[in-house]
């Protein structure tokens, strides 16, 4: 009984965390259907728990099973990767040309000449899906080790160039 509860609630929290991400993102017809899924097991793991809630291992299971679900469900979102990611990144003006470079691979790269505390530098602003993202800061470490690097995920992405770009030039560095 305690390892179906344990597996139970490892599915449930599993599923919880996906539709929380799913529905974060915007992708609330697919966020729908795993909450009917997500309910249901929830229903028929919480019932096993509350029919044996005299035999505290089953609690504990229940917990454990919990606990374990939250990070399971992290580990897919992460491989799934849904969305966009906009990077800003600051480096010296040394001439490198950073920008061109990050184009050429495919990113959608935005870039004006700033000034630091200690002279010239170059801001850029990319775009990318998140599944590149390790990628991105790969490529811009290699180029520039001491590069400034903040990231984030836009919740809007509208005009430009970016989306419709970014998406065909994703699918010919991939293809390579």
């Amino acid at each position: 009984m305690m390892a179906i509860i344990f597996v139970i609630n490892i599915f449930y929290v599993s599923f919880f965390t996906m539709r929380m991400i799913l529905t974060l993102k915007g992708y609330r017809y697919i966020a729908a259907a795993v909450s009917m899924v997500e309910v249901v097991i929830y229903v028929v793991g919480l019932g096993l728990v509350l029919d044996n809630l005299n035999e505290i291992q089953n609690l504990a299971a229940y917990a454990v099973g919990y606990g374990l679900g939250v990070i399971i469900g992290m580990k897919i979102e992460e491989k799934l990767a849904l969305g966009y990611i906009t990077v800003n990144v600051i480096v010296m003006d040394n001439g490198i040309n950073l920008p061109k470079q990050l184009r050429e691979k495919g990113y959608g790269v935005t870039d004006w000449a700033a000034n630091g505390l200690e002279g010239d530098r170059m801001a850029m602003q990319i775009l990318t899906p998140r599944k590149y993202e390790l990628k991105l800061y790969q490529m811009i470490k290699e180029m520039d080790p001491k590069a400034f690097i903040i990231a984030y995920e836009p919740k809007t992405i509208h005009g430009g160039f970016w989306v419709k770009s970014v998406r065909k030039s994703m699918a010919r560095e991939q293809a390579r």
